[in-house]
């Protein structure tokens, strides 16, 4: 197989998409207070925001990889990314909430075709160390947004400027996107790594092979659901980490909010490393030795232990979770074969949003009605399923590899 490098100038726009996704989750935390007095809305409200954006980040994801065939890489993600340019546009003048989540609703599908198109792009056309670094650019995003908004807010002005700018820059991505058309359209296969499964970094350009055809493979939804757990692992870990470290284990409440910050901070950090090493070792051997990592954690966690035992844990699976989500996209071909790949890259983000919304609300749910140890449990559980899931996923071969 040949080895053509990623060109530098489609690595950066891929880089600067990625930030740019993770920004508007970064603003809307810090933004809302100020939303909602505006407003005039409960603060419960923002569920609403939300949840449109969610149902469209789940609706373009998932038909992201079923179109492109017709569309093409390129003009993919230069019209998603205008898209979501108009939409963080339309919150910058939207003078109701009723308009912001019409806003949030095409935003998400904006994002969600951004999401599923640069993976399927990136599964094919970079190796294991662009991967992850491309996904750890996500949150640099996330990180950013906050700092956005209050740099905004810190000045004088309305939460308005925080959208506006970020809008302005999709909108400029989106031009760059536009402009390079031409140069998405082909798709030189990524060296495999040493260790993956044969086909593992190879992602066909898009075929007519009918869509029946990949919703008929077992690997395609044991990889959607493996998506959807780990992510639920992920999530669930951040979100409810505090409650426990602080109602569970004692820790005051600065402290825990540190630990939390490292949690994710371990996960940028594992991305930025564990890609390095992904592209010496190879994508399975590191994808293996992540998810037993990550049940590691996830005991830590359970045992009924001091907090820094947990605090412990915490660090321990996030930095063991950093490349899962990336190495799995990247396997992707390996499992299901390269005809059905961006398809199935398609399904598996759409899932995962899946996943990041539904379990851990789940989860809160039986915290409410038992205890926040439950937590500990939950991540073994989710945890031991992951890895059952990726063994059954690639126990065959994919359908269009030599057996």
């Amino acid at each position: 197989m040949s080895t053509a490098p990623p060109r530098p100038a489609l690595l950066l726009l891929a880089y600067l998409a990625f930030v740019s996704l993770g920004l508007p989750d970064g603003l809307i935390g810090v933004g809302w207070p100020s939303i909602r007095a505006e407003f005039g809305v409960p603060t419960e409200a923002v569920g609403l925001v939300l949840t449109a954006g969610t149902v469209g980040y789940l609706t373009s994801s998932v038909s992201a990889g079923f179109t492109l065939a017709r569309l093409g890489v390129g003009r993919l993600l230069a019209g998603s990314t205008l898209l979501a340019g108009l939409a963080l546009t339309g919150y910058t003048v939207t003078p109701v909430l009723a308009l912001m989540v019409g806003c949030a609703l095409v935003l998400g599908l904006g994002s969600g075709a951004i999401d599923s198109g640069l993976n399927a792009y990136a599964a094919g056309a970079f190796g294991p160390r662009h991967m992850n670094w491309m996904h750890a650019f996500f949150g640099l995003g996330v990180a950013l947004g906050p700092l956005i908004m209050t740099g905004a807010l810190s000045a004088g002005l309305s939460w308005r400027w925080g959208y506006g700018l970020v809008a302005a820059a999709q909108i400029a991505l989106a031009t760059a996107f536009a402009l390079t058309v031409r140069a998405w359209r082909d798709r030189a296969p990524a060296r495999e790594p040493a260790g993956s499964a044969p086909g593992a970094a190879a992602v066909a350009p898009p075929t007519r092979t009918p869509v029946r055809e990949t919703l008929r493979l077992p690997a395609v939804w044991l990889g959607a659901l493996a998506f959807t757990v780990y992510v639920a692992i992920e999530v669930a870990a951040g979100l409810w980490a505090f409650l426990l470290l602080t109602e569970g284990r004692g820790l005051g409440a600065t402290l825990a909010g540190i630990c939390v910050s490292g949690y994710w901070g371990s996960l940028f950090v594992g991305r930025v490393v564990q890609g390095v090493v992904a592209e010496r070792l190879g994508a399975a051997v590191v994808l293996r030795g992540s998810l037993v990592g990550m049940a590691v954690g996830a005991v830590l966690i359970a045992l009924p232990a001091p907090g820094w035992v947990a605090v412990a844990g915490l660090f321990v699976l996030g930095f063991a979770a950093a490349p899962v989500f990336p190495l799995l996209t990247l396997t992707t071909a390996g499992r299901v074969g390269a005809a059905h790949a961006d398809r199935a890259i398609g399904l598996q983000i759409g899932t995962a949003g899946l996943g990041a919304a539904l379990v851990p609300a789940g989860i809160g749910v039986l915290i409410a009605d038992t205890s926040v140890e439950l937590l500990g449990p939950a991540l073994v559980v989710l945890a031991a399923g992951l890895i059952a899931l990726h063994v059954a996923g690639t126990r065959r071969p994919a359908p269009d590899l030599p057996r």
